[in-house]
């Protein structure tokens, strides 16, 4: 009988586990730059056509994903036997045409946060990984 294959920094996800892990959540960190400093926003997403979409109001976050569209967004989860973690590398920008706005809408995607979230922001993945970690007992 062979001995199981083991990853030290985690077994590797395929682009679709990915996916499909990033479809289990709704709250991922999006990762921008602001005034030349790397900075960190929990977000709450939905996942559609292989985009990452959220809602967000006016205000930095925003300003700086029109000036600096290139992010960085995580997703993990972590219980009794198992933890994963997919990072998706992409290319922000703010719904502007009508019929991308109504598709995001079907999503049903609300803020958490209070305040007024307006604007649509759909992120197109460039990279996309993932690993898969299995945990042993304590």
């Amino acid at each position: 009988m062979s001995e199981p294959v083991t990853h030290p920094g985690g077994e590797p996800l395929s682009e679709d586990r990915c996916w499909e892990h990033l479809a289990t959540s709704n709250l991922g960190r999006l990762i921008v730059v602001v005034e030349g400093r790397p900075e960190v926003f929990p977000v709450n997403y939905a996942v559609g056509d292989r985009t990452v979409v959220f809602r967000t109001g006016e205000g930095d976050k925003l300003a700086e994903l029109t000036v600096y569209p290139n992010i960085a967004f995580e997703v993990d989860h972590v219980d009794e036997t198992l933890a994963w973690s997919v990072v998706l590398h992409g290319r922000a920008r703010t719904l502007t045409h009508y019929d991308e706005i109504q598709r995001a809408e079907e999503l049903d995607l609300h803020a958490w946060a209070p305040g007024e979230k307006y604007n649509f922001v759909v992120i197109e993945p460039a990279d996309l990984t993932g690993r898969r970690f299995t945990r042993t007992p304590a």
